[in-house]
């Protein structure tokens, strides 16, 4: 498999979830699920040996070797990779920081070398170098196998060395040179080391903060990396960030993956996930997986090129449909759009962004169909920005339709379609509409619960949301006047007798809506 989410850009996010028992953790770390096999013109691959059902892991692994990236090594902790305030910072190489000591202590044994060689240095290398130097130790420690549960040395996964173009090369022998610097006394030559810094290029995997939001960092799971690409996959990856927090340390439990399946997977069936995101179309998908992943994509999706008409789609009404040449002018302005976007909102101007959405949008809409990928692109720009800027009634209805497309193109159980009606949700519950709310909250809810499971923290949260828009929801149906006072209460942040009224309705009215 080649896999790295590292170098995509986001939104492709793996996620966090903190279990409960040490008991759920032996359950997962077995291997009985799953087998290698020849799967022929792919090489290797992984199949289930038996029937599983949707929301099931499929299997679990802990990180090989794992380092935050440069631009977040003082927001996030180097041993559990969440985010937090107020990190504390390792007194001997003073560039790694932690939430607590105990998770300085968790992490020790893989910082104790790279805190000596950051401190002889005099400064930290950049990430890949780091996270090669502690794959090297690793394995001159460990052999590349760390447990019976490893389904292959790290060694033995592609590098794809040959196949790089001359300025990723160039890239590399410039990384290689670094870490020679950073390890002078290595034991390992310059081809070995080469061949650890491709297998990253083509195998790291991004770790998400705990809540899903922001790539923090890059590692490597060696079992993962036997699963192969379909554009339109049998199985999700999810990011466990581990627990720390208990007493007793026989409790606590490290950072891992969690394959889950998203439907049901017969046995002998092979294991699958998408190393891009499903909405593009299948030449651009194709493009993608060959430049960074080196093969050629003849999934089913890409073969027939499945859905491919509806993300290009002109919209058509009462049989009618624009012409070829003002669809190709309306799809030409919106990646012009698009771009302009792109730039406003990196340089934070964020009443610029709406302003191009919705001159954009207006031209889209009688051209382009809801499925269009351009629209979708806009729609997701413009309901985010907008929800930033507090203009939510604005945002419910792009939210709602970019939802609408979503749902017509991805798969029904596929991650980012959770979460992007999980957003849309929010966005309602906060313009009053409570009942589109708490609809989409549900649906969003069914899905996570099959792509995160019942302890991911977003899905705790969303479970809180879900009962929440629930409780308002039966409120608003027994007295409309009462309801909407009663939120116009809380968006100002007043104090208001009525509160003490509304109790005969529902129990517990006074913690009814959230400061927003």
């Amino acid at each position: 498999m080649h896999f790295s989410q590292h170098f995509l850009p986001l939104p492709l996010f793996f996620f966090c979830e903190v279990f409960q028992s040490s008991v759920h953790l032996v359950m997962t770390l077995d291997m009985d699920n799953v087998e290698v096999f020849d799967t022929g013109v792919k090489g290797r691959g992984l199949r289930t040996t038996k029937d599983l059902c949707a929301g099931e892991v499929v299997l679990a692994e802990p990180s090989f070797a794992a380092v935050v990236f440069d631009s977040l090594s003082q927001q996030v902790c180097h041993s559990c990779f969440r985010r937090q305030a107020n990190l504390h910072r390792c007194a001997q190489c003073k560039f790694a920081h932690y939430c607590d000591r105990t998770c300085q202590t968790a992490c020790w044994d893989e910082h104790k070398q790279e805190c000596g060689a950051i401190k002889k240095n005099g400064k930290a290398p950049n990430e890949n170098v780091r996270l090669a130097a502690r794959v090297l130790w690793r394995i001159q420690k460990d052999t590349g196998i760390v447990s019976d549960s490893q389904l292959t040395s790290v060694d033995q996964l592609e590098d794809h060395v040959a196949d790089m173009p001359a300025d990723n090369l160039k890239e590399l022998k410039i990384d290689v040179h670094n870490f020679l610097d950073y390890c002078p006394n290595t034991r390992h030559g310059v081809e070995y080391i080469s061949h650890i810094f491709g297998i990253i290029n083509c195998n790291g995997f991004t770790l998400s903060d705990q809540r899903g939001q922001q790539g923090v960092g890059v590692g490597l799971f060696p079992n993962l990396c036997l699963v192969n690409h379909d554009c339109w996959p049998n199985c999700a990856v999810i990011l466990n960030h581990g627990n720390q927090s208990a007493l007793n340390a026989t409790f606590h439990s490290k950072r891992r993956v969690e394959l889950r399946a998203l439907g049901k997977i017969a046995e002998n069936e092979e294991l699958t996930v998408g190393y891009v995101d499903f909405l593009n179309v299948s030449t651009d998908r194709q493009r993608a997986l060959k430049h960074q992943y080196h093969f050629d994509c003849t999934c089913k999706s890409c073969s027939k090129n499945l859905k491919d008409d509806l993300m290009m789609a002109a919209k058509e009404t009462e049989g009618n449909k624009p012409s070829d040449e003002l669809v190709k002018e309306v799809q030409e302005l919106s990646l012009e759009c698009l771009a302009k976007v792109e730039a406003a909102r990196t340089a934070g101007d964020f009443h610029e962004v709406v302003k191009l959405c919705r001159e954009c949008l207006d031209k889209q809409e009688p051209v382009l169909a809801d499925t269009h990928l351009y629209q979708l692109r806009m729609l997701s720009a413009a309901s985010e920005v907008l929800s930033y800027l507090k203009f939510f009634s604005e945002a419910a209805e792009y939210s709602r339709r970019m939802v609408e497309g979503y749902m017509k193109l991805y798969h029904p159980n596929n991650a980012q379609l959770g979460m992007a009606t999980m957003r849309a949700g929010v966005t309602h519950w906060h313009a009053g509409l409570i009942e589109v709310g708490h609809g989409m909250i549900c649906k969003a809810y069914a899905i996570l619960m099959i792509t995160h499971g019942p302890n991911h923290s977003i899905t705790k949260d969303l479970e809180s949301m879900r009962m929440q828009t629930e409780m308002e929801q039966r409120i608003f149906k027994q007295n409309e006047c009462v309801y909407h006072s009663m939120r116009e209460a809380a968006l100002q942040n007043k104090s208001m007798g009525m509160m003490a009224e509304a109790v005969s309705v529902e129990d517990n009215v006074k913690a009814l809506f959230h400061k927003q």
